[in-house]
């Protein structure tokens, strides 16, 4: 699993680079924690047994939410996509289609995107 260990050696890599992994390392197991809780809850006919099981789900859930608050805080590239998607109402998809169009999802100029380029902008337009 590439989730298992660094791609290049250790003393390469940045500090911000070593720090990203672990947390993005962290943020994979606390997601699949969640999934197999859940899992297990749906497969159980102990109600008891399913009423600990969801609990330790959202206590997965809690524990991946901090993480990814934390990437948020420490790596820019992963706030603004944060930014643009999270806790919006719009279509997804749409969202991705106005932002490389340089809209925000409302519409309007894409104002915490500043001048990043994306692959929809570089394409050939005829």
């Amino acid at each position: 699993m590439s989730s298992e260990g660094l791609h290049a050696p250790r003393e390469v890599l940045s500090q911000e680079t070593r720090l990203l992994h672990n947390a993005i390392t962290s943020l994979i197991e606390e997601l699949e924690a969640a999934d197999w809780y859940r899992q297990r809850a749906d497969d159980t006919e102990d109600d008891t047994l399913r009423e600990i099981l969801l609990h330790n789900m959202r206590e997965e859930m809690e524990h991946a939410s901090m993480v990814l608050e934390w990437i948020r805080r420490h790596n820019s590239d992963f706030a603004g996509h944060l930014q643009t998607y999270l806790f919006t109402d719009g279509p997804i998809t749409g969202i991705e289609r106005a932002v490389e169009a340089g809209q925000s999802a409302g519409g309007g100029p894409s104002s915490n995107r500043g001048s990043m380029v994306t692959i929809g902008s570089l394409k050939e337009t005829r």
